[in-house]
């Protein structure tokens, strides 16, 4: 079913739904700048420590796909005020525990309250946006994570110091609760803005429509192994400045803070090229090849500190493109206008598999060889991603014809 085109963008409803998932996002970015801090209470090793940063993507590599589809039969509105609602009590569980254990166990709770967030936040976005002001809406959206991921690692960068790790946990609890309220008192997903549901759909013939199209997966293997290296760099970073760099725990949180904030202007700047008509593929290629170059720079030990730590900045700075051009991707390529929210899940489960892969493998491959070999993972994660956007470059050339 086809939603009725809008003639102008709520402007109000579309900037709520997107700190909705800035807020969902706090989730990931309140664990690089605390790694230290946890494995130092927790006697967690380097390995545990990888599989820690990664977790919350755990529920979203399994079920992205079942959870969009399920927001279509449940409500989006409904998913988004229960995935804020779960991140925040996850949250607040997760500041009471001394356990490793338990805290693992919270951290996938967390990551079904995000990926009920971040899955069916699109969908309600472009039914409040106007068509044209879909792509740059969407490049607008792809930095939900960063922005969301930057701010509270900033935050937590200066909480940790006086509050210590709990503390940053109950404030994200705190801004998940407050955002989830505010979307409660919204009309997000209400009267004109909500989905309509289409009668006598089958979930599984769903799947099979949009997971066998080459579309969908080709946008879910390039952000994949987007996000596989972009997680094991960012979730690292601090770790790598306090054993290698040699600085302290509050400086490396600070400029691990910094390093994701930064990560918002790829998105926005991706936004306008695609609105200008630049080529997805030209924004997708040349974002990737000056990670491969930026990242290995950061693990190889060619330069001084401050140089590998600027070309952590670059690295980010420019990585979040891929995202913002990914997420406007996806009305283009969803099979059918009613699937733009499995599409969505598709891209979500791919990029969740590779930020749940990526920090773990980059984890034994440093135990293996040092910092030096964690290029071995980044450099052709992303030159596949390349190859990923060339399929989705041909496809779209293939459907302007």
């Amino acid at each position: 079913m086809n939603p009725p085109a809008r003639s102008a963008t709520d402007w109000k409803l579309a900037i709520l739904l997107i700190v909705a998932g800035i807020a969902a996002a706090t989730q990931i970015g309140k664990v690089p700048p605390a790694l230290p801090a946890i494995r130092a209470e927790l006697g967690i090793d380097l390995r545990a420590a990888g599989w820690f940063v990664s977790l919350v993507n755990l529920m979203t590599a399994l079920i992205g796909i079942l959870i969009a589809l399920a927001a279509d039969r449940i409500g989006h509105r409904r998913l988004v005020i229960f995935g804020l609602l779960l991140g925040s009590a996850g949250s607040a569980a997760g500041a009471l525990t001394h356990s490793a254990t338990l805290l693992f166990a919270l951290r996938i709770l967390e990551g079904l309250g995000f990926l009920s967030v971040a899955v069916p936040v699109p969908a309600l976005i472009l039914r409040v946006t106007a068509v044209a002001d879909t792509r740059r809406m969407m490049g607008y959206w792809g930095a939900y994570l960063p922005a969301g991921a930057g701010a509270m690692a900033f935050a937590s960068a200066g909480l940790l110091p006086w509050m210590g790790w709990h503390g940053v946990w109950w404030a994200s609890a705190l801004l998940l609760l407050v955002i989830a309220l505010a979307i409660v008192a919204s009309k997000a997903g209400l009267g004109d803005n909500a989905l309509p549901l289409a009668p006598g759909r089958s979930l599984w013939r769903d799947i099979a429509t949009t997971a066998g199209s080459a579309g969908p997966l080709a946008i879910g293997i390039c952000f994949g192994l987007y996000s596989g290296a972009w997680f094991a760099l960012i979730g690292f970073l601090p770790t790598l400045q306090v054993e290698t760099l040699g600085f302290s725990i509050p400086l490396a949180a600070a400029i691990g803070a910094g390093v994701i904030a930064i990560n918002v202007c790829g998105s926005l700047v991706a936004g306008h090229l695609l609105h200008r008509g630049v080529s997805r593929f030209a924004v997708l290629s040349g974002t990737a090849l000056i990670m491969v170059a930026t990242a290995a720079l950061v693990f190889l030990d060619w330069l001084p500190p401050l140089a590998r730590l600027a070309m952590a900045f670059a690295f980010s700075a420019s990585a979040s493109a891929i995202p913002g051009a990914l997420f406007g991707a996806v009305p283009v390529h969803a099979p059918r206008p009613d699937l733009i929210g499995a599409t969505t899940g598709v891209l979500m489960q791919c990029s969740n598999i590779g930020s749940l892969l990526g920090p773990p493998a980059v984890a034994a491959l440093v135990s293996a060889g040092g910092w030096s070999w964690a290029a071995l993972y980044t450099t052709p994660a992303l030159l596949g991603s390349i190859a990923a956007a060339w399929v989705l470059h041909r496809r779209e050339a293939a459907k302007a014809k």
